[in-house]
């Protein structure tokens, strides 16, 4: 007995001094990579093709010009863009040339002048409307969050009804909002004095919201009898000065590397084929001639595209360049 106690309390003992076991390290996680884009040729990559900057007016059931849409026929729009590889950029960051997307998509820009009630409103609890324009991207985002819907709301002053949770709603949305002067006035008709009142006073509206104005559109399409002042331009000391002015319907724009002009942007007016050359004829067009459309090739830090088509690059990006 008394040798199997000692024998315990030996074991006992060297148990107490033995080193306590190092706990496991744990196992290093797998290193995440991101693969690379892939061979711009292989996807017929081309950042140098045409950009659709597509118009619109009122979203409503009742449609009364040719720029507007029902609902139904914006939903099926922007299911088409979706369905053919097109994801939305605003038109600050087309202007910009700040691209960033999927190798193999497309940009298209979506505008909406006047700023009405069709665009965006609000319903009794607060939410946005669902047939309005705002309401019917937030749905599609919803359904589609790689669609990534954003748009630019050209607006004059007192937008939206003046409803004042109007502009903060779309600037966390992460909408653009644009100048379209503070009353929809006809540039050609006033003096040069009064077209940038007209600029100014409506940037100001918009920036007391806390949105920064990087772009214009003309209301009209019409410009100022001096051009340069829907660019740039000063009244009762503030300045005004547009990354791009943007036009009325017209042809798909020409990339941002290439020959683009800022002060005359082309947009295509809204249409299901009612109106010659609409949104539907040069989607149509874009979609029988892939090689003259913008293809990203998926790098943001570079511009890719044929190699024939080298002298169409607009020298300040020349160190972007990716020629194939």
């Amino acid at each position: 007995m008394l040798r199997a106690l000692c024998a315990l309390s030996l074991v006992a003992a060297l148990a107490a001094c033995a080193p306590a076991e190092a706990p496991a390290e744990p196992s290093a996680a797998a290193p995440t990579t991101t693969p690379p884009p892939p061979d711009p040729a292989g996807i017929a990559a081309n950042e140098l093709g045409f950009v659709p900057v597509l118009m619109y007016h009122q979203i409503t059931a009742y449609p009364a010009g040719e720029y507007d849409q029902t609902p139904a026929e914006f939903r099926d729009e922007l299911e088409r863009l979706y369905r053919e590889g097109y994801r939305p950029v605003t038109a600050a960051q087309y202007i910009a040339g700040e691209l960033d997307l999927p190798a193999g998509t497309h940009p298209v820009v979506l505008t909406f002048d006047d700023s009405t009630g069709s665009q965006l409103a609000f319903t009794g609890t607060g939410a946005v409307a669902p047939d309005s324009a705002a309401g019917i991207l937030a749905e599609f985002a919803a359904r589609y969050p790689d669609f990534g819907p954003v748009a630019t709301f050209y607006v004059n002053n007192e937008p939206f009804g003046d409803d004042p949770r109007a502009l903060p709603w779309l600037t966390a949305h992460g909408h653009e909002i644009g100048a379209h002067t503070a009353d929809h006035a006809n540039l050609s008709s006033l003096d040069a004095d009064n077209v940038q009142r007209q600029l100014v006073q409506n940037v100001r509206a918009v920036t007391a919201t806390g949105a920064t104005v990087r772009t214009m559109a003309l209301p009209l399409g019409i410009y100022p009898r001096d051009h340069a002042l829907a660019t740039t331009g000063s009244w009762d000391g503030t300045s005004y000065a547009f990354g791009a002015v943007m036009l009325v319907g017209s042809n798909p724009a020409p990339a941002p590397y290439g020959a683009i002009d800022p002060g005359g942007v082309p947009r295509i007016r809204s249409g299901r084929g009612t109106v010659p050359f609409d949104s539907a004829y040069w989607l149509d067009w874009l979609a029988e001639h892939p090689e003259q459309r913008y293809t990203a090739d998926g790098d943001p830090t570079r511009i890719s595209f044929p190699r024939a088509l080298t002298a169409e690059l607009g020298a300040r990006w020349a160190d972007r360049a990716n020629p194939y």
